[in-house]
């Protein structure tokens, strides 16, 4: 339903606007001739010819919403938007032709309102249309009184056609004397609908409303719907390009795992002759440990960096080296290497192309270092990860193997170590990754010795959840009532970060269990029937045990039982009976897995412990603690189990020897399988590349050709070189925070100055090892002696030494040289023990 406007009159339009005009011109007369200067017709008739404005054609008829719409935009227009839209006043007068409507109607016999249209009679055609418009205003808001001002009310009708627009509220309103209260009134929320037509206004509202409502309910939805559709369109294209990229990788990486196979029958069919013949070992010391894992290591480049005594293969007259660096090497590294190995005349070169020549000699060794180092600084990514992404290094290194025999030796096995190897062309001396992932768990390690019919200390592999750790653990140590100690190992770490222990004399039944074993006695107690008690004893209380026993050995990883067993579920691992004795000795031997078949045995040491006792540090060379022939048959067999299981190439066993206390008989146990060229090995490089050396395996000695005194003649035939037998301690990871306060120069002019060096031809001092140069606070350290005693007491007082000279008595630093020396005390005084 919509309402029409009133119509001006029964007239045309024309000649509605010209009697208009011109009864305005006749009031214009009557106020100039009837009043005095001053009077509010004057003032009319002063202000009219200011008030005419330029005509626009009529509007056209609308509908009752659109009239609701712009009376409630009109009561809007009431909010002052600045001071300059308020309503100015004069001093407060006593204003003429005052009258008042009530409820928005006019008595049209009251004196007052007769007053004021007897005095503008002659302009009241005009002043009736504004008139109209206030009235029609206080009704449809309920005004309950209104007092108006006769002349502004005339002023205001002058200058306002009703045919032009509606009048604006706001000057409607300021004809009003008591227009503060009335616009109050009209601004209050829902005041219109208690007028005239407020019902039909209130309709109209909530149709309009509800109508808006709806519209914008369904543009929402269609947006959403569009949206939702682009997301999914845009989903689908990232995903079907995701499957593209995946089938592209794993076409490559197939590709590459084909061409590492073909290169690995061809190393494998002519390995005798590649290592008789001259050869070029490209060493990529990687570590390819989970991301997990490596972001969670502390100078993770220096940690690949610390086997750098691989150049020490070139004391292989047929063998040249490139050594792949995990960062940049200082002038003063390069200087200390090149000074080191130049007893064959090999020269170094180093990752910008500058050569460190010390002899006319070929050159048999290069360092380089990717570029990809400086795009990933934070990242630690694994050598092997960053070579992939450094093509100028890729493509200096395929220029240098050109024409040559040529192989790979990395560190932990990666996926990436076969996109290097198929973009230099070249084999790999190392298995594939996925058959390494498989055995190179803890878990992984006891299978292979299970095949190899080693001995290896009681427990179980492949444990996923609580309550398979607990019956586990229960069964276990009711078999085994000697034990006093269980180990828990995670199958994915290295070293002793993954490793807790817990004591069993920390149980309540512990002691009853051994009572009860002791009164059935050996044979009675295997019976199951008899263990079932104390197996039911020691489950129900094993995990308030281990909740308040249990510790991880290394807190600085894991702080506590409760962090450790969380990420030990998650990855799985081993329980495992330490060796039940007061006098425990581990060793590690390194072994070469050849692809033609054969097992050799490259190195054996003694492991020598710092704060945490299950992780190693250092070794002494040779062992000492097994017989060499037991020793020999233990590695024989583990290497030939991993032939079995196609794993080739460098290999760490650990091994753990004590004295049974009931036969009194020696036991070893098979504890732990690298599959990777281990931090002993490399060292042992160092060793052997010092003293000119051999280290026999076999018979358990580390043999050294000593020169001759004498010279020969020409005519008589040289004689063959003495051989003395030497023992060394290598210590690998040596740490002191107060080391980067002195430069490598400087630090071994401080050891120069205490007598500690190498006599070359003694054969027999102090070398060390150094990884970097912005640190220091990391180095590597041999001593080799004549004996066993001397090489220990050398190392020590090294170590004393220098710690004496880098730590003042308020700085002592952070440094692991106390632990080992204390270690070192300890084995030194077993070594007297056994010699008495």
């Amino acid at each position: 339903m919509s309402i029409q406007h009133k119509a001006a009159s029964l007239h045309p339009r024309e000649d509605a606007y010209s009697s208009k005009t011109g009864s305005k011109s006749r009031c214009h007369k009557q106020l100039k001739c009837e009043t005095e200067p001053g009077s509010p017709c004057a003032r009319i008739g002063s202000e009219c010819t200011l008030l005419c404005t330029t005509k626009t054609p009529p509007p056209s008829t609308t509908s009752m919403s659109v009239e609701h719409k712009d009376m409630m935009q009109g009561s809007n227009d009431l909010i002052p938007k600045s001071s300059q839209n308020l309503p100015v006043h004069g001093p407060v007068n006593i204003s003429k032709y005052p009258f008042t409507i009530i409820k928005g109607q006019i008595n049209p016999m009251a004196t007052d309102f007769c007053h004021f249209k007897q005095s503008f009679s002659l302009c009241w055609s005009s002043v009736v249309d504004a008139l109209e418009a206030l009235k029609k205003l206080l009704r449809d808001f309920a005004v309950p009184l209104a007092k108006v001002s006769g002349e502004i009310l005339a002023e205001f009708g002058y200058g306002w056609d009703d045919g032009w627009r509606k009048a604006p509220v706001i000057s409607l309103l300021s004809v009003l004397e008591n227009w503060e209260e009335v616009s109050g009134l009209v601004l209050r929320p829902g005041q219109r609908y208690k007028g005239e037509g407020g019902i039909e206004a209130a309709a109209i509202h909530i149709q309009s409303s509800w109508r808006r409502y709806l519209a914008r309910t369904a543009y929402l939805r269609r947006c959403r719907a569009k949206w939702a559709a682009g997301t999914i369109a845009i989903s689908w294209l990232m995903y079907t390009q995701m499957c593209r990229v995946r089938r592209s990788l794993q076409a490559r990486r197939f590709r590459q795992l084909e061409n590492y196979r073909s290169r690995a029958q061809h190393l494998a069919a002519n390995w005798k002759h590649i290592q008789s013949s001259k050869r070029t070992i490209i060493h990529i010391p990687s570590l390819g440990y989970s991301q997990s894992q490596r972001m969670n290591l502390r100078g993770f480049d220096i940690l690949q960096n610390i086997q750098i005594s691989r150049l020490c293969d070139i004391r292989d007259e047929n063998v040249e080296v490139i050594y792949v660096c995990p960062r940049h090497l200082g002038d003063d590294i390069l200087d200390y290497y090149t000074s080191l190995l130049k007893c064959d005349g090999a020269t170094v070169e180093d990752d910008t192309g500058t050569a460190q020549a010390t002899s006319v000699s070929v050159r048999r060794f290069i360092i380089l270092t990717p570029e990809a180092v400086d795009y990933f600084p934070t990242r630690n990514m694994c050598l092997s990860t960053l070579l992939k992404y450094s093509p100028r290094t890729l493509k200096r290194i395929r220029n240098l193997i050109q024409g040559k025999q040529a192989y790979i030796v990395g560190g932990v096995a990666h996926v990436d170590d076969l996109a290097v190897a198929d973009e230099l062309g070249v084999p790999i001396l190392a298995p594939e990754p996925a058959i390494v992932q498989l055995y190179s768990t803890k878990s992984g390690g006891r299978r292979i010795f299970a095949g190899a019919e080693v001995d290896v200390a009681p427990g179980q592999g492949d444990i996923y959840s609580l309550n398979q750790l607990h019956e586990t653990l229960a069964s276990l140590m009711t078999q085994n009532t000697d034990v006093q100690r269980w180990l828990f190992k995670m199958d994915s770490e290295h070293g002793g970060r993954g490793t807790a222990y817990c004591d069993a004399c920390h149980l309540s039944c512990y002691n009853w269990a051994l009572q009860e074993c002791h009164r059935y006695g050996p044979e009675l107690w295997n019976t199951e029937w008899i263990q079932e008690s104390v197996m039911l004893r020691y489950l129900d209380e094993i995990p308030e045990w281990l909740a308040r026993y249990a510790q991880p050995a290394k807190t600085s990883c894991y702080t506590n039982w409760a962090c450790f067993v969380k990420t030990f579920l998650r990855q799985g691992g081993v329980v495992e009976a330490y060796p039940p004795s007061d006098s425990v000795t581990c060793l590690t031997v390194d072994l070469l897995l050849e692809p033609g078949g054969e097992v050799t045995m490259l190195s054996c040491g003694d492991q020598l412990h710092g704060s945490c006792q299950l992780e190693a540090i250092g070794s002494t060379v040779p062992q000492t603690s097994v017989h060499p022939e037991t020793l020999q048959s233990i590695c024989m067999r583990v290497g030939q189990a991993c032939l079995q299981c196609l794993l080739v190439g460098y290999v760490s066993v650990d091994l753990a020897t004590f004295m049974n206390r009931n036969t009194m008989e020696q036991k070893v146990w098979a504890i732990d399988l690298d599959l990777t060229y281990s931090d002993q090995l490399a060292m042992t490089q160092m060793l052997l590349m010092m003293t000119g050396g051999t280290l026999n395996c076999l018979t358990g000695c580390l043999e050294v050709p000593m020169p001759n005194k004498g010279k020969c003649c020409e005519n008589q035939i040289a004689a063959k070189p003495p051989v003395v037998h030497r023992y060394a301690v290598l210590g690998s990871h040596l740490f002191h925070s107060n080391l980067s306060m002195l430069y490598h120069n400087v630090f071994f002019m401080v050891c120069k100055a205490h007598g500690i060096g190498f006599n070359m031809k003694r054969k027999q001092g102090t070398v060390f090892a150094v990884y970097e140069s912005s640190e220091r606070c990391r180095i590597g350290m041999i001593a080799v002696s004549e004996d066993l005693q001397g090489a220990l007491v050398t190392f020590a007082r090294n170590l004393s030494v220098i710690h004496q000279e880098i730590s003042p008595s308020k700085m002592q630093g952070e440094t692991n040289f106390k632990e080992l020396i204390k270690e070192i005390e300890d084995v030194l005084q077993m070594t007297v023990q056994n010699k008495m």
